[in-house]
């Protein structure tokens, strides 16, 4: 069954392979996630050609339309999964989100995609809060950052399968294909969801560890408040005062968000890079940037976790110090990786900076769930979810596409000039010509000289490059926050627990 009583008939003892079922299917949930909501990075290229799109559009698509109302029902649903069963929200919003992401498929203009990308966005909104409440009851406070870390794994694994499947579907059939295929099989996995994972009590884990006597630790499940509004804004102001208010934990915010904002944004034009710079096709483009983040994101996401966890043991600020180092050392070679003229150069080295790179997830939802209630866990997650992805994931890839566009549009105009420092400091002025007329979706139009087709290319491509460079350099902002999360991170769990 998974479960035995313990004495005095209180809160159920899951048995370690049960556990490890319920997290599988939380970590198989998390990677159709990250499969529907980061697949379109892969096949951005494809439909910009298709539907005529500026980078500044695919940004959009890919952050602030799929991320404006994921935050916002975050917290509304979190506050939901306070009181009623996470199970059902999880499987809910895989049911949603999974739609959504086929009806993308069916998308003949701009508007209509950006309208499923909402969709999408409001089922996603179900997943995380109930997800890190669900697996902070099943888990103890000990094994929390490394239990987060396989959760997180989903990431990585969401982002190699949507990028080596929507790669090959798209080049193979359409970018309209690539969308149905991924999305449909979300709701088998729903239904699967729905039946094995059970619903624990509240603060579970935390009583089972508390070393007191066996009477002690088996209390019933705290009885939920009644409903009110004056409430629920006390509940979210309790929750900000934690995540804003102490030191540790605002700078742990700030650091995840700053990361996020920059990964968020190279993230999505990483494939289109590989197709502007080195003219491969978008299957081979998703092979490579799939098992790149697969194997380094994923070795990343899971050391930081075990890591953190290890190394916590002997202090708390190994939680805040593990990926302020991480981060840090990742930064130089990405840039180094970027600035390749080679592709497979690139590639190689790329390998490298997603295991320091990654290290600063685990431990950040690790330091953020044990810092409040158990009835609390849910709304913590949505409000770091909503300040994280409304700044990261809406405006990292638009920065990032905007930024690209300004430069294409002054490179087209100033073919000689190579320095990203003048390139930078001139593609804000405007040039003789207007890039998106010239080049409409990043390309010559048919029939267009050979030139032309040459100047479009070359624009696109070095903008690109410049642009990912720009992005990867906030991630050693972001170290520099985590630094300063471990002055005092110490004092802090202590008084949490």
């Amino acid at each position: 069954m998974g479960q035995a009583h313990a004495p005095g008939g209180g809160a159920p003892l899951y048995s370690k392979g049960y556990k490890a079922s319920v997290l599988a299917l939380l970590l198989a949930t998390y990677t159709f996630n990250f499969i529907d909501r980061t697949i379109i990075a892969t096949i951005g290229q494809a439909i910009k050609v298709d539907l005529h799109l500026t980078d500044t559009q695919l940004g959009l698509l890919g952050g602030l339309y799929f991320a404006l109302l994921y935050t916002i029902l975050g917290i509304p649903i979190a506050r939901l999964a306070e009181r009623w069963n996470r199970v059902s929200i999880i499987s809910i919003s895989l049911v949603v989100w999974s739609g959504f992401t086929a009806l993308c498929g069916t998308a003949a203009s701009f508007a209509q995609l950006a309208l499923y990308r909402f969709g999408v966005g409001v089922g996603e909104a179900g997943c995380s809060p109930p997800s890190h409440s669900l697996i902070s009851d099943y888990y103890a406070p000990k094994q929390r950052a490394s239990a987060l870390s396989i959760y997180s794994f989903g990431i990585p694994l969401g982002t190699m399968f949507g990028a080596v499947a929507g790669g090959w579907l798209a080049q193979e059939f359409s970018w309209r294909v690539a969308f149905v295929i991924v999305g449909l099989p979300g709701i088998l996995l729903a239904i699967l969801v729905k039946l094995v994972v059970k619903e624990p009590p509240r603060g579970h884990s935390d009583l089972v560890e508390t070393p007191l006597e066996p009477e002690a630790v088996t209390p019933a499940e705290p009885v939920k408040p009644a409903f009110s509004l004056n409430q629920e804004f006390a509940e979210l102001w309790a929750v900000t005062k934690i995540l804003f208010g102490k030191w540790p934990v605002l700078h742990m915010v700030l650091g995840v968000t700053i990361a996020s904002f920059g990964s968020y944004g190279s993230n999505a034009f990483v494939p289109p890079y590989f197709v502007r710079g080195f003219g491969l096709g978008l299957a081979q483009v998703g092979l490579i940037v799939g098992l790149i983040g697969g194997f380094s994101a994923g070795i990343g996401t899971l050391v930081g976790g075990f890591l953190s966890d290890w190394a916590g043991k002997r202090s708390a600020k190994w939680y805040a110090l593990t990926p302020a180092i991480g981060l840090i050392v990742c930064t130089p070679i990405y840039i180094t990786a970027y600035l390749q003229p080679q592709w497979q150069t690139m590639a190689l080295i790329l390998l490298i900076p997603g295991v320091f790179h990654y290290v600063y997830l685990a431990p950040t939802f690790g330091v953020v769930q044990n810092s409040v209630e158990p009835r609390r866990r849910a709304t913590a997650t949505a409000l770091l979810f909503f300040f994280l992805n409304l700044i990261a994931l809406g405006g990292g890839p638009v920065f990032t596409g905007w930024l690209i566009d300004h430069l294409a549009g002054f490179h087209f105009n100033h073919p000689q000039v190579t320095s990203i420092f003048q390139a930078l400091a001139g593609s804000f002025s405007p040039g003789p010509a207007d890039f998106a007329a010239a080049c409409p979706g990043g390309i010559a139009p048919k029939g267009a000289p050979v030139e032309a087709a040459k100047a479009c290319g070359a624009a696109m491509a070095r903008a690109t490059q410049q642009g990912i460079v720009v992005s990867v350099c906030f991630y050693a902002w972001a170290g520099v926050h985590y630094a300063l999360a471990a002055i005092g991170m110490v004092k802090h769990m202590k008084s949490r627990g």
